[in-house]
């Protein structure tokens, strides 16, 4: 699932092993992000997995591509709010059969 390439082992440091997911809207193509191998869409919200020790950077990385940082969770808040939302997803999908 989402983040699970980004926890490799176990450490000492349960900082080391914290994932949280940024909720960043409005990125756009500009010069920072032209040497990407992929376009960006400046209309919908992008998830983005974000290791602990990692954050500092992310968050200005973001801010130079023009993003704006709507919401921060971690991992296992943004898995099981996923999970639920699939739930409700193939419910209402049964139910309209």
């Amino acid at each position: 699932m989402l983040g699970n390439f980004l926890i490799s082992g176990r450490s000492g440091s349960p900082a080391k092993n914290r994932v949280f997911v940024y909720e960043v809207t409005g990125l756009k193509q500009s010069d920072t992000n032209d040497s990407n191998s992929y376009p960006f869409r400046s209309s919908s919200n992008v998830f983005v997995p974000v290791p602990y020790n990692r954050m500092n950077e992310e968050m200005q990385r973001i801010g130079k591509m023009g993003g704006t940082i709507v919401n921060i969770q971690p991992l296992d808040s943004f898995q099981k709010s996923s999970e639920v939302a699939e739930n409700n997803a193939d419910d209402s999908n049964k139910s309209a059969e």
